[in-house]
Order: C-alpha cells, then structure tokens, then sequence
C-alpha cells in the first residue's frame, strides 16, 4: 500500500512539474551553449544548414517545425533553430518555452525561380518594387505581425486581369505567419505577396503544397514557377535557383525550454 501510495505521489509531482517528468532541466543560453548540444531543426531550412556548423552538435530533423519544437518539449532536443516569426507563433501557443534574446543569424528572403528564367525575375522584382513603394507589402506583413495584425488583409483590386496563365508557386504551408493552411486554403504573408505580384502582373496564382526540401527541386523541374516559403538567400541555393530582391528581412532564433 506505501509503494502504491508513493508511486501516485511520483505520478502527480510529475504532472505538475513544469519541464515535466523525466526532461532535462534547459542548458541553453546563448549561442555559445548550442556546442555539442542537440539542435532541432526543419529539414532542409536555414536553421538545417546552419545547425550543422555547430560544432560538435548533434542536429535531428523533422518535416515539420512544429514537430521539432514537439521534441524540444519532451527533452529529446536541447534547442530548436528556426525563423523568428514562426518561433513567435510557437512560443505563444506553448507557455513551457521561449525564444533567447540573442539571435543566431540574420537573412534575407526572396522568391526562387530557374536559373534561366531571367525574364520572369525582371517581372517580378517590378512588381516587388511597386508593392514596396505603394505600401502595399507593408501591409501585407502588417496583417499578420504585431499589434494591428488582422486590420488590413489583402483584397485584390476589381480591375485585373489574368491574362497571362497561371503562375504555380511551390510552398510549405507548415511555416506562420509566412504560411499556414486554414481550412482547405494556404494563407500568409507568403501567399498574399505572392497574390499582389500576380495582381500587378496579370497572372492567375496556383499555389502548391509539399515538404520544403522538394520546392527548389520542384522549381528546377518546372513543376513549380516559383518557390516562396520564406526561403533565404544563400550561397549553395544560389546555385540552383535564381532569387529575386529580398521582400523581407528576417532572423534565425533559439527556442529553448524554460526551465
């Protein structure tokens, strides 16, 4: 009766505990302690490859960020890399961890295309340029960060015309604010941007969603025109795809436990 007195006790205490039972108590914090700890990651993201050069680091990776930061929960990673509006969404929902002050790295993100496709670069980062100048793309990030999220979705104008085709982006709808299913539809910065390009350009948009590691892929093959998933500038997708301008910038955080 006493064993199975103190075995409900151990039960309960572990319920309450906030890391919960058996999770190791958080060692990350800064980016110097990320050395030889386990990082968890989104495959084929930034956070992927810059995880890797941490020394002696053990990286895991999950098709989806929400489930890495899952892991992060349940102690089977010390620290989860990625891209600090999603990190935001995550910690909102999740009151057991938090995003360290001090960022990991800072990024660019721009639309991808095939290297030859020059054309529709020049089309695009026309048409980025107006939505910069017209306040539009502003708007469009507004609508889902900060304070006055929700107060301006984008509606497009009466007068256009899709006379050009369809325009099929590859995204992964797994990533909020930039995208996210709501229902059967893929919402976000992401997709209204690319929208309001289409609307300057006079394209019907089709949007595509698969696992990140398979949109520069897609877009090689042409199954995709474009890739838009805030995917960053770097130096080894530089040599897949072309990138247009940067529509906006963005960082790579730390999320960890809090206790």
């Amino acid at each position: 009766m006493k064993k199975f007195t103190a075995g409900l006790l151990a039960a309960a205490m572990c319920v309450t505990m906030l890391t919960g039972c058996g999770v190791p108590a958080n060692t990350v914090h800064s980016v110097d302690d990320l050395e030889g700890k386990t990082i968890g990651v989104q495959l084929g993201t930034t956070g992927d490859i810059y995880a890797e050069d941490v020394k002696d680091a053990k990286v895991e990776k999950y098709n989806k960020g929400a489930d890495a930061v899952q892991a992060l929960k349940q102690g089977k990673v010390d620290a989860v890399i990625i891209d600090a509006e999603p990190a935001k969404v995550f910690v909102e929902k999740n009151d057991d961890i938090e995003i360290l002050d001090e960022p990991f790295a800072e990024e660019e993100y721009a639309i991808a295309m095939k290297l030859d496709n020059t054309a529709l670069q020049a089309e695009i980062n026309g048409a980025l340029k107006e939505l910069k100048a017209d306040g539009t793309l502003d708007s469009i990030k507004n609508n889902y960060i900060g304070s006055d999220a929700g107060k301006s979705p984008y509606t497009s104008p009466a007068d256009v015309t899709r006379d050009k085709g369809t325009l099929v982006m590859a995204t992964n709808a797994e990533f909020p604010p930039y995208e996210s299913k709501e229902g059967d539809d893929i919402v976000g910065i992401d997709a209204d941007m690319m929208r309001a390009v289409c609307d300057k350009l006079g394209y019907e948009l089709q949007i595509d969603d698969m696992a990140f590691d398979s949109i520069i892929s897609a877009v090689q093959s042409g199954k995709a025109d474009v890739g838009v998933a805030g995917m960053t500038v770097t130096p080894d997708r530089e040599k897949n795809v072309l990138f247009s301008d940067s529509y906006t910038s963005s960082k790579q955080v730390i999320i960890v436990r809090k206790k």
